[in-house]
């Protein structure tokens, strides 16, 4: 995938994924879209970070003192070690989080 391909499918990710925790029906969870990076800030402490790595066309995961790595194939993001989705991490992560259930579906594109 080339770099300008790279960028369009990595932003309607980001964009989607916002979209996601903007609907999540908690006051704890806040976000903030900027320029390649979704950031998730919790009222009650902690960060995820979501960040484009344009040199190796990967999305990067910082959670709980931990980073993953995505890879685009077939219209998902799949970390590259373990092959696990996005959607299904982020998912763990929230629900682990907030305490409660909460779905992520995948950003796609598709």
């Amino acid at each position: 995938m080339d770099e300008a391909k790279f960028r369009q499918v990595v932003s309607a990710a980001l964009r989607a994924l916002a979209a996601q925790v903007d609907a999540i029906d908690s006051d704890d969870v806040d976000y903030k879209l900027s320029d390649g990076v979704l950031s998730v800030e919790f009222e009650s402490g902690g960060v995820f970070v979501l960040s484009q790595q344009v040199p190796v066309r990967e999305l990067w995961l910082s959670a709980f003192s931990r980073a993953w790595h995505f890879r685009h194939a077939d219209g998902a993001w799949h970390e590259r070690d373990s092959g696990e989705r996005l959607e299904s991490v982020l998912q763990g992560h929230f629900t682990r989080k907030l305490g409660f259930e909460v779905a992520v579906a995948n950003p796609g594109p598709a």
